[in-house]
């Protein structure tokens, strides 16, 4: 039977005060490879991360994501399904592992299926599945994204390529926080004077991100009055570190519902970094992921 092999990318959304638009992929991939067997039934074997705790059979992610998308595009759901899992982003984490794991399954059923999805079906599918834009499309497309949804709930996104001066960092814990736990925390409605503030700041980081990757300019650009505060007890070690890494001058935020802690390195802000982390967290540099989900055949390599 045809195999397809999936990579696709970390990512961090919100970014400080993009919350819920902005998104960045990462130089950390999950890799899948999905097989369509005559054999009934559903073999997941996992590799990495979530070994040992993810739900081999029906209940794993790319399996239903893999099957939403057999429904969608109006093919008989297959005999058999085998996939095998390399998994590096962490879970529950910040780093859209969830994500990373619907757009897999999306992608390889619309390579292994007679179906036909177009891009911006397998876009909408995945925000369907995920509740929001933000992590799905850095995963689907790479680089630095823009996602919005219309009146008619339909999302859409834009690409913008980052200056390659820009350099991320993610300090990642040991703990895990579930993003319905994070977003359970905000408030129904923020003030007036919050929502400006942040709506400069979001405009001040596209310019930031893409044009002028200043130690002073990001450190302004990433502030953030939305959504960080209010999440703040349920991760208090990420937030402290966020106030620790901004006080000595590093642009730091959370990465999306936490409690990984991105930072954005510069020439002058590099050595920084590691002093104010200590030794109960991961850091890791990384590279801005520039294509996201990549899929390929191994027969046609």
């Amino acid at each position: 039977m045809r195999t397809v092999e999936i990579r696709v990318p970390a990512t961090s959304a919100n970014l400080g005060p993009g919350f819920d638009a902005l998104g960045l992929a990462l130089s950390m991939y999950d890799e899948v490879e999905a097989e369509l067997t005559a054999e009934p039934g559903v073999r997941v074997t996992v590799e990495g991360e979530g070994a040992g705790e993810v739900d081999t059979g029906e209940g794993h992610l790319v399996v239903k994501a893999m099957r939403k998308t057999f429904a969608r595009m109006g093919v008989p759901q297959p005999e058999g399904i085998r996939l095998r899992c390399r998994n590096r982003i962490p879970h529950a984490r910040g780093l859209g592992s969830s994500s990373a794991a619907v757009c897999a399954g999306i992608l390889a059923a619309r390579a292994l299926a007679d179906g036909e999805i177009s891009d911006d079906e397998v876009f909408a599918l995945a925000t369907e599945m995920e509740g929001h834009p933000d992590n799905v499309a850095p995963c689907l497309a790479g680089g630095l994204t823009v996602a919005w949804s219309d009146h008619a709930a339909s999302p859409h996104m834009v690409k913008l390529a980052p200056d390659e001066r820009i350099r991320p960092v993610v300090v990642i814990p040991s703990t895990r926080l579930a993003t319905e736990t994070a977003r359970g925390l905000l408030p129904k409605d923020v003030p007036h004077k919050d929502a400006s503030f942040n709506a400069g700041r979001a405009a001040l980081l596209i310019a930031a991100l893409t044009q002028r990757p200043e130690r002073e300019l990001l450190l302004a650009a990433t502030e953030d009055r939305l959504h960080q505060h209010y999440r703040a007890p349920a991760m208090r070690e990420s937030a402290n570190l966020v106030e620790r890494l901004r006080a000595v001058g590093v642009p730091a935020v959370v990465s999306g519902a936490g409690p990984t802690v991105l930072a954005f390195s510069t020439s002058d802000t590099q050595d920084l970094i590691a002093p104010e982390v200590g030794n109960d967290w991961h850091i890791q540099l990384m590279d801005v992921d520039p294509v996201g989900a990549n899929v390929q055949f191994p027969e046609t390599r």
